[in-house]
Formats: C-alpha cells, structure tokens, sequence
C-alpha cells in the first residue's frame, strides 16, 4: 500500500511537470498525460505498480460518472432553446455519420462486425475540453465559434446512448447461435436499458433537487453533488443499468427541477475533477499495450480517417438540412477532431467487457488514435474557426 501511495504522488507531480514542459509545444495537457503514462508504464521505466492499473477501470466508472453528469447539464430546458434546433441537425449527423462510416468501413476491411460496431459505437465522442481550450486561446467569437460549441457541448451525450446500444448488439453477435431474432431481441432489450437508465437518473434527480434546498455552503454543495453522482452510478451498475445514462438523466433532472442557481452543483465538481482526469489518464497510458502497437495496422488506419470524415460528413449533411451558412457547412467538421476523455473510458468498459478476446487490442488503438487526434486536433479546430473568419491569428 505504501508503495501504491508513493507512486500515486508521483503521478500527480510528473503529470503535472511534463504536461507543463509540453504546454510551450502546444500540446494538450490530455496528451501530456498519457505520455507521461506510457513513461512510467511496465515497457519503459516500469514504476506503476499492476494494482494501479488495475484500478484503472473504477477510476473511469467515477470519471465517467462525472462527465455524464456534467452533460446532463446542457440538457436544460434554457439551454436547448439557446443551442437551437440547427445544432441538433449537426450534432445528430456527425455521430451517425461517424457510427456509419466507422463500422461499415471496418466490417467491409475484414473486422468481424461486433468489432466494428464497437469502434463504430466510440467513433462519434469528441473532447469538448480542447475545443474551448483553443476557442479561448485566440479569443474567437462569432456565429460558428457559438455553433461549434453548441455541438460539442452535446454531442458526447448522443455518443454514450449510441455505444450503449452498439455494446448490446456487439455482445448479441458473439453469443453462440445468434440469429436476426436474438440480435433484434438484444437491441430491443437495449433500447429498454437506456430508458430505464434514464428514468432511474431523473428520479435521482428529483431526489437530489430536494435535499439540495438544505446546503449552502460550496463546501457541502461539493460534497452532495460528489455524493450523488456516486450513489447514482453505484445503484445503476447494482441493478444492471448505465451508470453514465443515469447520471446524464440525474443532471438534467436537477438543471430543470431546480429553480435556485443549479449550475453551483456542477461547478463544484469542476474544483476537483481535474484530480481525477490527471490520474486517469496517467494509468491509462501506463495501462497502455505496446507490444500491440504493431498489430494495429490496417484496421487502426482506417478507423484513425474514417472518424473524422464520418464527422465531416455527417456534420455537413446535418448543417445542410439545417440550412446553416456555407462557411458553418463546410468547416464545422472541422472542428470535430480532437477527441479525448469519454472515449477512453468507453473504451476501458470494452476492454473489460471483452477481456477475453479484443479487449485489449481495443483500449490500445484507442489509447493510440487519441494521442495523435489530441495532438492534430486542436490543429484542425483553430484553421476551421480562422477559415470562419472569427480569429485573427
């Protein structure tokens, strides 16, 4: 335990020493992270001790929880009205257009279609955090700067239904025997799922809203909303249910019951969550397979294209039948990059879903694939909002 203890400090410390060494390269701090991982991984200076890495998985329950609930946030009666109905059209194409060109290009490469529906079903996350990261660096402000982060903002939150469902169909496949009637019968029981998960969240919210009346202080404000997020989670995974569906519909709950200043609730989260995103993707570098690098191959390649022009895509089409601008059009796709945070996550329930099997070849390429979209990312997103003409540098 002692030893645990140590390396934990030092994860904190290094993680923060080289995320601050690789900021003057303008690398994002995510990216630093999981380098730093990979560093202090088992391959190169082997320092992790294998019960912290094994505790990645309840490390990304508890971040994922957060972030779910987090997204519950922009599920505000006020907040919709303010993304409006053309940001959905573009939210709702770039993550089918991901899922699709994903999965339908993976399965026609060779990759068994379970497997490609996994992919398919991470595709569509984004990393809202190096999006405003650059949003905020060279100060854009306009019509397409506000409609990128409206889709942002939602678009993870449309990507977690959509992997909870292609985990259902993914697990149907692998099942000996499965038929068209199995595999329908396994989406149905899906759909169910999602809806009694966000059924079970709305009622944690109502709860929430009403004992929420008795703190005041950002101290206890920071205590219930932590408290929550984890019993929310905890009851969920108990009954069989999605933690991440259950804390999103809890979020939402508590931003449309709550009449006094809800959004407290969320921002004392986002005193510590930090910690927690630092430590995660410290121990999901250092969790990282690399001897599996080189079987990536192909298959890496593809999905590494096909999610961002899935993107591109699926995010014109929906600007198109949005009748936005031609500039928003052409470039929101852009933007759609970088991609960080919730994915990785995703992809440690797949890993322990299907340890067995590909689980451990998924969680690399992911690892892998995000480093290089953190990296060019922010890249992308800066030339699409310069193109907009909403920077001037």
């Amino acid at each position: 335990m002692a030893i645990s203890i140590l390396i934990s400090g030092i994860i904190f410390l290094l993680g923060l020493f080289v995320s601050k060494i690789l900021e003057k390269f303008r690398f994002p701090a995510v990216t630093a992270y999981l380098l730093t991982g990979v560093i202090i991984g088992p391959y190169i200076l082997n320092i992790v001790p294998e019960i912290l890495i094994h505790s990645t998985a309840l490390v990304a329950n508890v971040i994922l929880s957060m972030v779910a609930f987090s997204l519950g946030q922009t599920f505000s009666r006020k907040q919709l009205s303010k993304i409006g109905h053309n940001v959905m059209f573009i939210s709702w194409g770039e993550v089918i257009g991901a899922f699709l060109l994903v999965t339908i290009l993976l399965h026609l490469a060779g990759m068994p279609l379970y497997q490609a529906l996994l992919y398919g079903g991470i595709a569509p996350a984004t990393a809202p955090a190096a999006t405003v990261m650059v949003i905020r660096e060279y100060r854009a402000k306009g019509l397409f700067t506000d409609t990128l982060l409206g889709v942002v903002a939602i678009d993870d939150a449309w990507g977690i239904i959509v992997f909870a469902l292609s985990m259902a169909v993914a697990r149907a496949l692998i099942e000996p025997g499965n038929s068209g009637v199995m595999i329908f019968r396994h989406f149905l029981m899906a759909v169910i799922h999602v809806i009694l998960s966000l059924l079970l969240g709305m009622g944690m919210g109502i709860i929430f809203t009403i004992l929420s009346r008795f703190v005041k202080s950002d101290t206890n404000i920071l205590i219930m909303s932590f408290g929550f997020v984890l019993v929310a989670a905890g009851f969920a995974l108990y009954l069989g249910l999605s933690d991440l569906l259950c804390n999103m519909a809890m979020g939402a709950a508590l931003m449309n019951f709550k009449k006094e200043d809800p959004v407290r609730f969320f921002d004392a989260l986002k005193r510590i969550d930090w910690l927690f995103y630092l430590y995660f993707f410290v121990l999901t570098g250092a969790g990282l397979e690399i001897p599996l690098l080189k079987d990536i191959g192909l298959m890496g390649l593809i999905y590494l294209i096909a999610r961002p022009l899935g993107e591109y895509i699926g995010a014109f089409v929906g600007a198109t039948i949005g009748k936005m601008p031609k500039r928003i059009r052409n470039l929101i796709g852009l933007g759609l990059v970088p991609q960080a945070g919730v994915e990785l996550g995703l992809a440690i329930l797949v890993r322990n879903a299907f340890s067995s099997t590909i689980g451990h070849a998924f969680l690399t390429t992911i690892v892998a694939t995000t480093i290089i979209y953190e990296i060019v990312g922010p890249f992308f997103t800066k030339l699409a909002i310069k193109k907009a003409g909403e920077i001037s540098s």
